[in-house]
């Protein structure tokens, strides 16, 4: 009969070598360290966010009365339309739309192309949250086809359409471009 073969040794008595335990604890909590830290400013930031008033609040949207440029030539029917709007809440909100009594009414911004700049009509105009967006030939503003001539001093009814706070009523008047 023959008998049985046994394993070499394995040079440690007790058993196979193990890592001691403290390094393998810090190695996991150096791994747990950057969510928990990120998790940590995170809620910090959200803590001073709701602290200032401002966590949550909606748009808060005010529209000073505007001014509209008196076209240049007699024969020119497109001109601009100017207002400053106020968001003192704490949620952007978009003017979607706009419209007026006296002619076809858009939104336009100045776009540059080597070295000249142009109108080019957009779809909307932000308003973000704790700021005045002023408007001005050089900043989106409104665009303004008249129907019939305008007149210095006239007042000029539009009404703006905003995503979240809905149409505000303004009067822009007519004044001579100046800067």
């Amino acid at each position: 009969m023959t008998a049985p073969i046994e394993a070499p040794p394995t040079g440690d008595p007790a058993g196979p070598a193990r890592a001691p335990r403290g390094p393998r604890l810090l190695t996991a909590a150096r791994a747990a360290l950057a969510p928990l830290l990120a998790g940590g400013l995170t809620l910090a930031g959200l803590a001073a966010w709701t602290a200032t008033g401002q966590a949550g609040s909606p748009a808060d949207i005010r529209v000073a009365e505007g001014r509209v440029f008196l076209p240049i030539l007699d024969t020119q029917q497109t001109t601009g339309a100017f207002f400053d709007v106020a968001n003192t809440g704490g949620s952007e909100d978009r003017i979607v739309a706009v419209r007026s009594v006296r002619g076809e009414a858009m939104f336009g911004d100045r776009e540059l192309t080597e070295g000249a700049g142009r109108m080019i009509m957009v779809p909307e105009i932000a308003v973000p949250a704790d700021s005045t967006l002023e408007m001005s030939p050089f900043t989106p503003n409104v665009m303004l086809t008249v129907d019939r001539p305008l007149a210095e001093g006239e007042r000029v009814d539009f009404v703006l359409t905003f995503q979240q706070s809905g149409e505000i009523p303004v009067t822009a008047v007519v004044t001579r471009p100046s800067l």
